[in-house]
């Protein structure tokens, strides 16, 4: 499986192309707001001869949805997110206002609903949907089982957590999500956040102080 990061729009939100040896790719978190990022996503797309096929996204947050329209309608593929955070996808363009972001954001219906599915699947690549709810209630995190990468959204970041002072946040669920779901798939998966840089599970067990704070029951959550 390969993966390149394209890091897009003011909040520098992390944006993935993943694909295979079927050259087939998904797209996670499409964040392009702009031509000149548009045309980055697509040059890339072109000059590697990739076919995409979905727009995936793990949350509903308006800077991980700003390119997910530009990409069905240049390439006529589905989107893909959880129904849970419908309310984030309808809301967007707003969303962006209350950041003082002067962004039109046209979000497409979902077409692929992750609250009910146990995995996506393209070219010869299959990524396991994990159920993370914290950051948002419809957070997802993607597992590719035999490389042990993941993809976590700003569910888990390099040394930090995402936010849960937002709209549907909640700070007991996205540490159960951390704790209990993504810890115990191992110390050698890679992961890979919606903002930062890639790190692993086991540093996070090591050095992340919300993820420490708890395993040393210094916190109870």
């Amino acid at each position: 499986m390969n993966i390149v990061k394209f890091t897009f729009n003011p909040i520098q939100e992390n944006t993935y192309i993943v694909w295979d040896d079927t050259l087939e790719c998904i797209v996670i978190d499409a964040g392009n707001c702009s031509a000149a990022e548009d045309s980055r996503l697509t040059d890339f797309i072109t000059e590697h001869n990739l076919k995409p096929v979905m727009a995936v996204n793990t949350h509903g947050h308006f800077d991980h949805l700003l390119g997910v329209n530009y990409l069905k309608q240049t390439f006529g593929i589905q989107f893909a997110l959880s129904s849970k955070d419908e309310y984030l996808r309808s809301m967007a363009s707003a969303s962006c206002a209350m950041f003082g972001l002067d962004l039109q954001v046209e979000v497409p219906q979902i077409d692929i609903d992750l609250d009910s599915v146990d995995s996506i699947t393209f070219g010869d690549t299959t990524l396991k949907v994990i159920k993370t709810p914290g950051h948002t209630p419809g957070c997802v995190s993607l597992l590719e089982e035999k490389s042990g990468n993941l993809f976590t959204g700003d569910t888990l970041f390099n040394e930090s957590i995402g936010r849960t002072d937002l709209p549907g946040g909640d700070y007991s669920a996205i540490m159960n999500s951390i704790v209990k779901k993504l810890l115990p798939l191992g110390d050698e998966v890679v992961f890979y956040p919606g903002h930062g840089e890639k790190s692993t599970i086991g540093h996070q067990s090591l050095y992340n102080p919300f993820i420490v704070e708890v395993l040393n029951e210094e916190v109870k959550y």
